[in-house]
């Protein structure tokens, strides 16, 4: 979408024009149910996720500045909510198996010590990248933005972010190999 697009539809939305909404629901709803569906597999939770985000927006749209472009705003939301859905039910969940999982407790602890071991080395390793490698690295894989938004918010042609990619992902398999080995 260009931005003046963007633009157009945003400027409707803060005006209260509801068509302005149909508008974007028919223009990102795939790609939102795409985003949400990675995290949750239920079909029917996705679609009620997905038009969860759409109505999140509409409350929102007197708030809402966007710096990057509108679909990657939408996807992150997208995220955002497939989290905050997963967080809930992991909690719902957690307490109604805490009373059996009171015998295995021991495995747990140990379980969760690794883990969190595990997510220490991860961000030390990715802490420990060159800026700007560090930046398409985190860019790609946490803030979900394409190739293409990478190279546009970075000013960098799209093959400067292919190479800074895997030039992370080297560098990253190389401080963690040791350790991942462990675990698999």
């Amino acid at each position: 979408m260009a931005d003046q697009e963007q633009e157009d539809i945003l400027k409707r939305l803060k005006e209260n024009d509801r068509s302005a909404l149909k508008e974007l629901f028919q223009l990102y709803y795939l790609s939102v149910c795409q985003t949400i569906h990675r995290l949750v597999k239920d079909k029917s939770t996705v679609e009620d996720l997905a038009q969860e985000v759409f109505l999140r927006f509409w409350n929102k749209r007197h708030k809402i500045h966007i710096t990057s472009s509108l679909s990657a705003y939408i996807r992150r939301m997208a995220t955002n909510e497939a989290l905050g859905y997963l967080r809930s039910r992991k909690t719902f969940e957690e307490e109604s198996i805490i009373l059996n999982d009171e015998r295995q407790s021991g495995q747990n602890v140990e379980a969760q010590v690794l883990h969190t071991e595990l997510e220490d080395h991860i961000k030390a390793a990715i802490n420990e990248l060159p800026p700007k490698c560090r930046a398409v690295f985190v860019l790609s894989r946490f803030e979900e933005l394409t190739y293409q938004e990478i190279a546009d918010r970075m000013e960098i042609s799209v093959k400067t972010v292919e190479n800074q990619m895997g030039r992370a992902l080297r560098l990253l398999r190389a401080k963690l190999k040791s350790y991942l080995t462990l675990f698999f």
